[in-house]
């Protein structure tokens, strides 16, 4: 094991040595208090869960959508092939 830990050498300080460099674990992040920890893995599963949800009724949606659309080509086309008052027969309408 190496006696230099983020530039401290902890063979020489003993408790002095051990305490500050829990406290620089704390100050940094790298060590937190478990209800902390455990608060993080619950807000993480809420907000994956939340995204499956959100990915699922998006997946729905689209394929309303992609139905949708669908409908209304065939309606455009329906109305298009519809004879138009005042139109001559061989005269074709712009489908806009």
């Amino acid at each position: 094991m190496p006696s230099e830990l983020m530039g401290i050498n902890i063979t020489q300080g003993g408790a002095v040595a051990l305490l500050t460099l829990v406290v620089l674990m704390v100050l940094t992040g790298k060590l937190v208090p478990r209800r902390t920890y455990d608060d993080l893995l619950k807000e993480r599963d809420t907000w994956r869960e939340a995204h499956t949800v959100s990915e699922a009724a998006r997946t729905s949606e689209r394929a309303q959508t992609q139905e949708l659309l669908e409908l209304s080509r065939t309606s455009a086309h329906a109305l298009q092939a519809l004879p138009r008052m005042g139109l001559e027969e061989d005269t074709e309408v712009d489908a806009r």
